[in-house]
């Protein structure tokens, strides 16, 4: 069901050693599971906290267990762990939690809305942004309204034409440009903010 590379394996049986308590596993489990804003987390697990009804896979020295419910969202699933020179990175491949992607048949509305939802939205979400879709009109140009840190942002501009816009023309052939209908001079906590008092000149 989820393949688990050795590094990975490896990974995980160092921290659940570092635990120090006796029959601790780890547990993985999908939330929103079949939408855009689908997740995997992880976590540790006693054994009185485990229902029975989760799926266990027997790695070398401990055990993996996979939620119930979320198991069929994990098929063809892969976990891998690079190192590098601040420790390393755990990466989660689950190419069917987010359900499935809409195709060449649906909506441009309705492709446009998954790809904000699947891809910008978790982009911008560190710096406490989102976007939502207001319009896309007959000539394929998106319109959006950017919410909380992209509200009042400094660098929304560059976001939107080297991050939005060029995704969303990667993933829908038909956008022809992307909008902003913000009113940016009310943002309350913008990530960035703009300099006062400075010239068009700097």
């Amino acid at each position: 069901m989820i393949d688990i590379s050795e590094r990975a394996q490896r990974h995980f049986l160092r921290l659940l050693s570092q635990q120090g308590i006796e029959g601790l596993s780890i547990r993985l489990r999908v939330t929103s599971p079949g939408t855009p804003a689908a997740n995997c987390e992880l976590e540790f697990a006693e054994p009185d906290e485990l229902t029975g009804q989760e799926w266990t896979i027997v790695c070398d020295g401990f055990d993996f267990n996979v939620e119930g419910d979320s198991a069929p969202w994990l098929e063809g699933a892969s976990i891998d762990f690079e190192p590098n020179a601040t420790g390393g990175q755990l990466n989660i491949r689950a190419p069917r939690i987010k359900g499935e992607i809409p195709g060449e048949e649906a909506g441009l509305i309705e492709r446009v809305r998954y790809v904000l939802e699947a891809e910008v939205n978790p982009m911008i979400a560190s710096h406490g942004g989102r976007v939502s879709l207001l319009e896309v009109n007959a000539n394929g140009v998106v319109i959006l309204q950017f919410g909380g840190g992209c509200h009042g942002c400094g660098m929304v501009d560059v976001t939107l034409k080297h991050g939005i816009e060029k995704t969303l023309r990667e993933r829908v052939p038909e956008i022809t440009e992307v909008r902003d209908a913000t009113d940016h001079s009310g943002g309350s906590n913008p990530y960035y903010s703009k300099k006062e008092g400075q010239s068009a000149l700097g």
